[in-house]
């Protein structure tokens, strides 16, 4: 099973429901990188994270018109660009990401507090230049949906035994308890791996709560592997 796929991808949906729908653009990689098309108060679909794929444009307008593609991490760029520029959008960064908007070859809009008209607050999972990491967390109180795109994930090197969400394994050691335990949300989806649909708030406070005890079988191997 390879880290992360190439060439043609053949995605496989995930995450459906009455509002988005998320997809695994290489089903068989280990990394798991998921994306998410979510449909925003402004009736326009948000397009999270995106890994492009044939054909995914036909997913898209199940939903509606693409009103933007965002980035929530700083190494998630992905094909952001690609799939902006093929539906005339801005990418959206957070105002406050640095050497982000820079590396995307499409027009950036940049936002603070709320993401455009999508109805999504944002919030800052984690700000640090040691290791390096900028994420942005997003929720939609009427719906219920948080999105996290990297500190927290359903791929199996993100749980531990008896966890159906876990930490990153290198934010274990200081897990984002703080920005992340307010929110008892509907659904949970990530940037790794298929979201969480079902008790998802308490699915997320086993995660944050045990994040540093309950440990992913080879967390070493993983986490050296990470790191190099």
């Amino acid at each position: 099973m390879p880290m992360k796929g190439r060439g043609t991808a053949e995605y496989r949906t995930i995450d459906r429901w009455d509002g988005g729908v998320g997809w695994l653009a290489y089903p068989d990689e280990q990394m798991q990188r998921a994306s998410h098309a979510v449909v925003g108060d402004d009736g326009g679909v948000w397009v999270f994270d995106p890994v492009d794929a044939p054909d995914l444009d036909d997913l898209f307008a199940e939903y509606g018109e693409v009103s933007g593609v965002v980035v929530g991490l700083d190494r998630h760029k992905r094909d952001a660009a690609r799939v902006a520029n093929r539906h005339d959008v801005p990418v959206y960064v957070a105002d406050w990401m640095t050497g982000v908007a820079d590396e995307i070859n499409a027009p950036v809009e940049r936002f603070g507090r709320r993401l455009g008209d999508s109805g999504f607050d944002a919030f800052t999972i984690k700000d640090s230049s040691l290791p390096p990491w900028q994420e942005v967390g997003f929720y939609h109180g009427e719906s219920g949906t948080l999105f996290v795109p990297e500190a927290v994930g359903t791929a199996p090197y993100f749980r531990a035994p008896g966890e159906r969400l876990g930490v990153h394994p290198m934010l274990r050691p200081l897990p984002p308890r703080r920005p992340l335990r307010r929110y008892d949300p509907e659904r949970v989806l990530v940037g790794h791996g298929e979201g969480v649909q079902d008790d998802a708030g308490a699915a997320l406070r086993t995660a944050l709560s045990g994040a540093r005890k309950n440990l992913p079988a080879a967390y070493g191997k993983v986490l050296r592997g990470m790191l190099s």
